[in-house]
């Protein structure tokens, strides 16, 4: 086994559990990529079994603190099983479900989601990519689903020095499912949606969204950013009676359309604007339109904390728009899925947005993702989902 040794007093995250070192931390030692290795402290005492990764800048990613683990695919299929054994305790109503969440299911770089009959990964780390196979061989068992996607797609590959790697790693057929969620019917496709397919940790958000469209009597809504129209349907089925979804996707709002009509919401009540959305939020307000509700859930505009400055003024321009758009009393679900910008940042973004606006507005819930898709005590870098449901003052 390879050894690498931290320099001195860079073992304090390790000690903490926390699962990443930086290339900084390392004192001498390596591997191969993704090759699992023995990390020390500058004394020589044993911290983690890691994955190697000599192209990025997290250069280790942990494994287990138990020196007496055996990094094999024995270990792999015991992560796999406790993953999905806790997403079957937490029982989500959907068969479209999150059932490992990487670093917070001890699997470093490695997620995957289970959309009905198909099982979509990633492999996001070199640690990952290694195992891929033990990782995708215990999924299958535990979970008996024949049909895996991989979706390696993501930018933070490159970082990592891997290749993008799509397509069947078992079985074949069409790529395109229809999940429940809740009481509905959703549309996605594994080969071409965003992330693995679809946005399984705002689950439980766009119900909320309609019991609040239901509470406050929401006629009108806005959809901002819709993809493929989760929330519009959820904003018809909390009983709005037209909802008006945004976003520069034609593909994407058609598979909005198609949901719509496939939960049985009559084409009259719903209208799509392929366009850009600060564009039309500004023609909007030139307009004279108002709404009951809004709901902002932006792409990522900040990968890292090193964009945090430019995304703060992006997502502080949106939420600006969109109070100024709101009707006195009306609602607003605004999110942020950038790990760069924490809760209390984005918090401060909207109180900000609140006041260029000229309007107060009450924060009535707190958001996040859904219970599937957990954050570690150790690992505070996994809460990337945060949002805010708030109410515009009426005065």
């Amino acid at each position: 086994m390879k050894t690498v040794r931290l320099r001195a007093g860079r073992e304090r995250s390790l000690l903490r559990r926390h699962p990443w070192v930086f290339q900084g931390s390392v004192d001498k030692g390596g591997g191969d990529t993704g090759e699992t290795v023995r990390v020390q402290a500058a004394d020589g005492s044993f911290l983690a079994w890691a994955a190697y990764s000599p192209r990025s800048m997290i250069r280790l990613r942990a494994w287990s603190f138990d020196e007496a683990e055996h990094i094999d695919a024995a270990f792999m299929a015991r992560r796999v099983r406790a993953a999905v054994a806790l997403r079957q305790r937490l029982a989500p109503a959907s068969d479209g479900v999150r059932l490992v969440h990487a670093e917070a299911d001890g699997l470093p770089g490695f997620i995957a989601d289970r959309y009905a009959d198909v099982l979509s990964v990633q492999c996001l780390s070199a640690g990952a990519e290694r195992w891929k196979s033990a990782l995708i061989d215990a999924l299958v068992e535990v979970t008996g689903v024949a049909r895996v996607y991989e979706r390696s797609d993501s930018g933070v590959r490159e970082l990592e020095g891997l290749a993008a790697r799509t397509g069947w790693q078992r079985g074949e057929g069409l790529t395109q499912v229809v999940i429940r969620e809740h009481d509905w019917q959703l549309a996605l496709d594994v080969a071409e949606g965003h992330k693995t397919g679809f946005y399984l940790d705002q689950r439980d958000n766009r119900h909320g969204f309609a019991q609040w469209v239901r509470r406050l009597g929401c006629a009108r809504v806005l959809n901002c950013y819709c993809y493929t129209g989760g929330f519009s349907v959820a904003a018809l089925a909390g009983g709005a009676t037209q909802v008006t979804s945004v976003d520069s996707s034609g593909p994407a709002l058609q598979r909005a359309r198609d949901n719509l009509e496939r939960n049985g919401f009559a084409s009259a009540a719903a209208d799509f604007a392929d366009a850009d959305v600060n564009a039309f939020m500004r023609e909007q307000l030139k307009a004279g339109a108002s709404y009951d509700a809004i709901v902002l859930d932006p792409p990522k505009f900040a990968p890292t904390a090193a964009h945090a400055d430019r995304a703060a003024r992006a997502y502080k321009d949106i939420n600006r728009l969109a109070l100024k758009l709101l009707a006195p009393g009306g609602l607003l679900f605004t999110f942020s899925c950038s790990g760069g910008v924490g809760a209390e940042l984005f918090h401060k973004i909207v109180a900000g947005a609140g006041i260029d606006a000229g309007v107060n507005a009450a924060i009535v819930q707190r958001l996040e993702a859904a219970p599937d898709h957990p954050t570690t005590i150790e690992f505070p870098e996994g809460e990337y989902l945060k949002g805010l449901a708030l109410i515009k003052a009426m005065t």
